[in-house]
């Protein structure tokens, strides 16, 4: 029998959820949940880019009842991809709104919710855990980075180490033909002038945007992080220029590197490193890239000691489309093991094997 499933959230990652929700027969979809009045009333297929309508129509959450609306509609989980990077503490409402109505929930936002310990106030983890508890219901919140990239991939190789020392997590890509307007220019401040702190660089921002990631990758390896440092440069465009979400103006931010590094006793036990680039000739003496475009890299320092490249691919797109995609993937595929699983929060620590399905 399907799993009913609703979603909220059709961006750049809910639209290509809601394409495997609408074509894999393990579910079956019962309501859509946008944001702007012009997708309200759409068939989900439309939203989707697919021919064949479904008969569901899209309904506006930004009203009052727009939210109860899509529970009414019996979900067995809400997959929940809303913007969270600007909207934090409303997106935190939401997925304890939908848990409350005893409906778990997978998606990528609040992000904070991959691993929230030691990262968000443990008020506010105690309140979601017992809103799952008390309603028989729960949470996974994933994505690509933070996400499987800097999760997943890291634990499956570093159950084969004798001796770990280091694991760094990386992200090397162009994001020229990222269509997200919001996080290019709102949150990295990109085309904003080299002196404007973005959202993303202000202190303690990159810390709690990826200390889910250092958080849960040193439970998983028994490590205790006692400091998490963060650092941050940026470099100028030598001209004016076009990139998907608008233009770029000379002398404005056009590339960035940060680091997050979690320390062991004064140590860099575990370190994630993004290398942000709006054209592949800037900063060439930053870390390049496996394949053009992008990639994502784990760096173990042990016995054995590792470098695993992810080069994400796409017949739909290039590599920001392919990660993207990715990200949809590994949220729909973990819903049959979050329905089934135990109330509260879950994590990649705690989730079953979760494999895509063949499809011939």
């Amino acid at each position: 029998m399907p799993v009913r499933v609703a979603l909220i959230g059709t961006g750049n990652a809910g639209r290509l959820a809601l394409r495997q929700l609408i074509e894999d027969p393990r579910f079956e979809l019962t309501a859509v949940g946008v944001s702007t009045a012009e997708k309200a009333g759409l068939d989900a297929a439309a939203l989707a880019g697919l021919d064949s309508p479904t008969g569901v129509e899209a309904i506006d959450v930004t009203g009052a009842d727009g939210l109860d609306t899509v529970l009414a509609s019996r979900p067995d989980c809400v997959v929940y991809c809303a913007m969270g990077d600007t909207r934090p503490v409303e997106a935190f409402d939401d997925v304890r709104r939908i848990l409350a109505a005893g409906i778990d929930v997978v998606g990528s936002a609040p992000g904070t919710l991959q691993f929230p310990w030691g990262v968000m106030p443990a008020k506010a983890i105690a309140k979601l855990e017992a809103t799952a508890r008390d309603n028989d219901a729960s949470i996974f919140i994933t994505g690509v980075d933070p996400g499987f990239a800097n999760d997943l991939i890291p634990f499956a190789f570093a159950g084969t180490c004798q001796r770990i020392e280091q694991i760094r997590c990386m992200e090397i890509a162009d994001y020229a033909t990222y269509d997200g307007a919001t996080v290019m220019f709102d949150v990295m401040g990109f085309g904003k002038p080299i002196d404007e702190t973005p959202m993303l660089f202000l202190p303690g921002v990159l810390g709690l945007a990826w200390g889910t990631t250092i958080r849960q990758l040193a439970a998983g390896l028994g490590v205790e992080v006692d400091e998490i440092d963060e650092s941050h440069e940026s470099f100028p465009a030598p001209d004016d220029f076009e990139i998907a979400a608008g233009r770029i103006a000379k002398g404005t931010r056009a590339a960035v590197r940060f680091e997050i590094i979690g320390r062991s006793a004064g140590r860099p036990a575990i370190v994630i490193e993004h290398v942000t680039r709006l054209r592949e000739d800037l900063c060439p003496e930053w870390a390049q890239p496996a394949q053009p475009g992008g990639c994502y890299r784990v760096e173990i320092t042990g016995e054995p000691n590792y470098r695993i490249d992810i080069c994400p691919t796409s017949e739909r797109g290039d590599h920001n489309h392919a990660a993207i995609v990715a990200a949809a993937g590994r949220i729909v595929n973990a819903i049959p093991a979050v329905v089934d699983g135990p109330a509260g929060i879950r994590t990649t620590l705690d989730l079953p094997l979760v494999t895509g399905r063949y499809s011939g």
